[in-house]
């Protein structure tokens, strides 16, 4: 029988991340399928505030507590993971795929003599656990299982619908906690402002630029400048998260006009990521690439194109709006500003 411990680990605002709910709920599927035990363990501060969003759990819950485990750092974190699974004892443990616990849970299979598996985007049961993930830049889906325990698991964050239950809060126990001696220290944190970011993982829409911004417009001129203040408006107003194709990050080594704010960590598609989030909307992309291979897990798909024949046009999208994405950008930002 299979006993299944599910490692979660708190946000900045000391609850549980939207990511840790969603392996969560991936543990409680998966526990029913095989008939096995759940566990959940907890890696934080203080657990007292992820009682109440673990309610209704029919689990044990353990937490490794430390003031230590305020930020991020390896020695702390993989030291909490490893006490929580040697006092659950675990056949399989599920996570987050984090940058939290992917840098930890490897390590921490190793001293547990277990085996590890990254970007698992579904579980099932019958017979056996087994895990889907996706490989050749999600061209190839694999279904995987094995014999080897304990057997970690770290799962795709947005593949799943996150953990959310009513009734009494479980009660949480405590698991010792000796940390190493600790060499780092967080002094804190540099990062730009909210507004300045365009990577958001948890937006509900992502908008991808294509290399059309930065072609010759109807005047035959081209407006760079003109392209970024749009963009960027449209962010703000809706906070989405903003993709590109290659084409586009690829021409600042090609002397040719380029968005100053874009980069290769926005290139989604075939050689970049491939994001989920709830909608979708292409503005002057023309290849396929970056649609079938990198919006395959985007729910809802729209485009703003010039052209009613391109490939991206006819099929990949679920709504195509043939107009001039300059013009259609401007009021859409027009819109957003009223009602903010």
């Amino acid at each position: 029988m299979e006993n299944i411990l599910v490692l979660t680990h708190v946000d900045e605002s000391g609850v549980l991340s939207r990511a840790s709910l969603e392996s969560v709920a991936a543990g409680v599927e998966l526990s029913s399928a095989l008939s096995a035990k759940l566990s959940i363990g907890v890696v934080a501060v203080d657990a007292a505030a992820v009682a109440a969003q673990l309610a209704g759990l029919n689990a044990c819950v353990l937490a490794a507590t430390s003031p230590e485990l305020a930020e991020p750092r390896f020695s702390s974190d993989a030291a909490a993971c490893e006490a929580l699974c040697r006092t659950a004892a675990p056949s399989i443990v599920l996570a987050p795929g984090s940058s939290r616990f992917t840098r930890v849970l490897p390590a921490v299979a190793h001293r547990l003599g277990g085996v590890t598996d990254t970007h698992i985007t579904l579980l099932t049961g019958g017979a056996q656990a087994e895990a889907t993930r996706w490989f050749y830049r999600q061209r190839v889906e694999a279904v995987i299982t094995r014999t080897a325990r304990p057997w970690f698991l770290l799962l795709d964050a947005g593949t799943r619908t996150a953990y959310a239950g009513s009734g009494a809060a479980p009660t949480v126990e405590a698991v010792a906690l000796t940390l190493p001696a600790l060499r780092t220290k967080v002094l804190g944190i540099k990062a730009p402002k909210q507004d300045e970011q365009t990577i958001r993982p948890d937006a509900k829409l992502l908008f991808v630029a294509g290399a059309g911004w930065t072609k010759k417009q109807a005047d035959g001129q081209v407006h760079a400048t003109d392209a970024e203040a749009l963009i960027l408006g449209f962010l703000r107003n809706a906070d989405a998260s903003l993709g590109s194709s290659k084409s586009l990050v690829d021409q600042s080594g090609e002397n040719q006009s380029v968005l100053n704010f874009m980069t290769h960590l926005n290139q989604i598609g075939q050689t970049g990521s491939t994001p989920r989030h709830a909608k979708g909307l292409s503005t002057c992309c023309h290849g396929e690439e970056p649609h079938v291979v990198g919006w395959r897990f985007v729910n809802e798909r729209r485009a703003i194109n010039l052209d009613a024949n391109c490939g991206w046009a006819r099929g990949k999208a679920d709504v195509v709006y043939i107009a001039d994405a300059f013009a259609v950008m401007e009021r859409v930002n027009a819109l957003l500003a009223e009602k903010k």
